[in-house]
């Protein structure tokens, strides 16, 4: 391997380059519009451009990937996490291409990247899933039956979703028939996509990373516990993960090698479980890539696992075989643009200023700097703080001493949150139980609302803002928490000899290097250039609306700004809308969902502030919509009657703008 080409962007694409350039490999990066300026796209041996800021037309892209891949002669891809890098069509391209894959066998992707193919493959690998049918679903009549058999509450999972998306947990018999009604008649029939399982609400969310050769030699680096989730996503996560029994630790490595093996699985993956009150260990899924928290099982088995992946695709084998020993303890912290205070919902807008801990024991894994926009676009986590110390108390501490340190302005951040959580009893282990008390759902339930604020629209906000606890969580402005520094060196003026600039020739970045003096012979208003530029504000322009500055003077300000005085809900955020849970014609009670909306790779909810008709509906499934952009309308004045045949579909409306 002489060439890397990474098919992806942000930290993880930065982490990959650094590990390359260690290794004496050169690497190629790739970017959208949007990440002209990012960090990774600066530490790249070379990058290229791809032209446009949506998915389908830069990271998601096969064409221009491969394409750019055989004029860099790069022979090898990395795909990083999300995108493509559990798509076995793409992995077969990269293979046909005469390229090394850094990544398991497109058969064992395919078997392992459905969650319907997956849950019938562990059962042949003879590891227990979670009490569900491996099929399909068919009809209301086998959600029924299976609810009536298993008990409630329920969860419906599609089985393409991924990062907490495509989940619907049914907790009674109208949920089922809601949620049947609702995927199979509104959506055009996309239930076969779905699958129902036992919802486990009482358990933890533990994994092993995992890697096996070409040999057959496999490993388990490290156990995590990644419990700590909002919407089924994960904010925090630990190695080892702690309090486990003798048991479980043995099951769970005899589960991860029966699925490594019956899959001929070569590469690393992370195999992941629920662990219940009573010891049960049930399998979830195997993801067949690196992933976010793979920084935790680097901190504490002393392998770059990065390198293990390299070394394992280019035909070598794993550098420990068995349970790789470990030491200390580590902790992750993701830091994303989401604000507590309105129930992690992601935010946008332009870092002011960013300044990182340092010290013993800290690592920072960032894929942005101060001066970027933060885009709805893509996925809300900027990049990550690890926290490493001798045990889980003494990282505990130091976790504290970080987030005081640490700030960023301009965008909210749960960093305010992450302090509670880590002084939290359940969470220490320090209370008078003694016990370790974090489920999946404990976040939600125990800082987090459990149900929207329909006065908002579908906007939440923090329930521990009420109730007696005053938690004061403001993470736009973190300086609250930590001494404010700015970064000394941006608007640098210091003079220097040769301006050096970044031009794209034929979509490659290339940097020339100008001196100052034929600068000033052709330019009347020539300054001194600072020797680092500072960043523009990337998606200047790009406005989104936040709560009380909606459009039109009808939007009523209790509402946030979302709700016009003709009746019509306005979009909270830039998302694409999902799921339309309702049709014209159709009464609405105050606090019904109305629309899913995704942003940055979440699902956001849309509910009636208001009880009515809906008299208007002007989106539809995968249409793209702006904030403060109209969704629907409901007819106040008919809420009160049965006026189902009042009002048209105007689905039309985008167009007719």
């Amino acid at each position: 391997m002489k060439k890397l080409l990474i098919a992806n962007r942000g930290e993880i694409a930065l982490r990959v380059i650094r590990t390359a350039q260690e290794m004496g490999i050169q690497t190629v990066a790739i970017y959208s519009d949007q990440d002209r300026l990012a960090p990774y796209v600066e530490r790249a041996s070379e990058a290229y451009h791809m032209p446009g800021d949506t998915y389908n037309e830069t990271y998601l892209s096969v064409e221009r990937i491969l394409e750019i891949a055989e004029r860099a002669h790069a022979d090898a891809i990395h795909p990083g996490y999300g995108f493509l890098s559990e798509n076995p069509d793409f992995a077969r391209r990269v293979i046909d291409a005469g390229l090394t894959w850094v990544g398991p066998r497109p058969e064992a992707l395919h078997e392992l990247g459905d969650k319907i193919t997956a849950r019938r493959f562990a059962e042949r690998a003879q590891v227990t899933p979670v009490p569900g049918i491996s099929e399909p679903v068919s009809d209301v009549h086998t959600l029924l039956h299976f609810c009536s058999t298993h008990g409630y509450p329920a969860m419906l999972k599609r089985a393409d979703g991924g990062g907490g998306r495509g989940i619907t947990v049914v907790r009674t018999e109208d949920d089922v028939r809601a949620f049947f009604m609702s995927h199979d008649a509104l959506q055009g029939g996309d239930l076969d996509k779905y699958f129902i399982e036992k919802f486990v609400s009482e358990a933890r969310h533990v994994e092993t990373q995992c890697g096996r050769d070409a040999a057959g030699h496999f490993t388990v680096y490290s156990t995590r516990d990644c419990s700590v989730q909002r919407r089924n996503q994960k904010l925090i996560e630990e190695a080892p993960a702690p309090f486990l029994s003798d048991s479980v630790e043995e099951t769970l490595y005899l589960f991860s090698q029966r699925l490594f093996e019956a899959a001929d699985y070569v590469g690393l993956g992370t195999c992941e479980f629920m662990v219940t009150a009573q010891q049960n260990v049930y399998f979830l899924e195997v993801n067949p890539r690196l992933q976010v928290e793979h920084t935790v099982s680097e901190e504490v088995c002393g392998i770059d696992l990065v390198r293990e992946q390299l070394v394992i695709a280019d035909g070598g084998g794993v550098s420990v075989q068995g349970r790789a020993a470990t030491r200390g303890h580590s902790f992750e912290l993701r830091i994303t643009s989401e604000d507590p205070a309105k129930n992690l919902t992601p935010g946008s807008g332009v870092i002011e200023s960013l300044h990182f801990p340092e010290g013993p024991g800290i690592r920072v894994d960032f894929g942005v700097s101060a001066g970027d926009t933060i885009s709805p676009k893509y996925d809300s986590m900027m990049g990550k703080l690890i926290v490493t110390a001798a045990t889980r108390d003494l990282a505990l501490a130091r976790v504290h001493r970080a987030i005081s340190e640490f700030s960023l302005e301009g965008v909210p951040t749960p960093v305010g949150l992450y302090d509670e959580i880590f002084a939290h009893d359940d969470f220490t282990a320090r209370g008078r139980s003694g016990q370790f008390n974090v489920t999946t759902k404990w976040l939600e339930t125990t800082f987090l609302n459990t149900h929207a604020q329909a006065a908002r629209a579908g906007q939440p906000a923090s329930a521990g803002l009420s109730g007696g606890v005053n938690r004061e969580v403001n993470s736009v402005e973190p300086s609250e928490l930590g001494t404010l520094r700015a970064n000394s060196q941006l608007g640098s003026s210091r003079d220097v000899a040769n301006t050096t600039f970044v031009v794209e020739v034929d979509d490659r970045r290339m940097k020339i290097s100008v001196p100052e003096y034929v600068i000033a012979a052709v330019s009347t208003s020539h300054r001194p250039i600072a020797s680092r530029r500072t960043q523009p504000l990337r998606g200047k322009g790009m406005g989104v609306l936040g709560a009380g500055s909606g459009s039109g003077s009808g939007a009523n300000p209790a509402d946030g700004g979302l709700v016009g005085s003709n009746g019509e809900i306005k979009a909270p955020m830039q998302a694409v809308v999902t799921r339309v849970n309702v049709a014209v014609g159709q009464k609405v009670s105050k606090g019904d969902l109305l629309v899913v909306l995704e942003s940055m790779k979440m699902e956001n909810y849309v509910y009636a502030p208001v009880a009515g008709v809906i008299s208007e509906i002007y989106v539809g499934p995968a249409d793209g919509v702006d904030a403060g952009e109209g969704l629907l309308k409901v007819d106040v004045t008919s809420g009160t009657t049965a006026s189902t045949t009042s009002g048209t579909t105007s689905a039309k409306k985008k167009e007719e703008k």
